[in-house]
Parts: structure tokens; C-alpha cells; sequence
């Protein structure tokens, strides 16, 4: 996956938050998801997104699922 396509995803999924923002939990689980396919094909990950991953799981993380 092209990292243009992570950012435009990822975008998508804070604009679905802004709309809806009950659904934090669903955007902690849908990073993960973007995270866990970038550290499958080796990229790098972006320090802006781990760290808000590690405040999301901070807030929301109680019912945390790997892969």
C-alpha cells in the first residue's frame, strides 16, 4: 500500500470520528489495522501515528486485540 493511500485512509477515519465520535474505539482498532499491515511489509511507521495509537490504547484500549 502506497503511503499516500495510509494518509488518505486515516484522514477518512478522523473525519468519520469528527462525525461520529462515539465510534473512538473504532478508529483505534482501524489505526492498528493500517499500522499492522505496515509493520507486515517492513515500512517504517509513522512516529505521528504510533504515538497516537498509544493514546488511543491509553483511552480506549481495554478491549485490545492483536492481528
Amino acid at each position: 500500500m502506497a503511503f499516500e493511500d495510509l494518509i488518505t485512509r486515516i484522514n477518512m477515519l478522523f473525519v468519520e470520528m469528527e462525525n461520529q465520535p462515539e465510534d473512538a474505539t473504532e478508529l483505534l482498532g482501524q489505526i492498528r489495522l493500517e499500522l499492522n499491515r505496515l509493520r507486515a511489509t517492513g515500512q517504517p511507521l509513522p512516529e505521528d501515528l504510533v504515538k497516537l495509537e498509544e493514546r488511543l490504547e491509553a483511552e480506549f484500549g481495554a478491549g485490545k486485540t492483536d492481528g
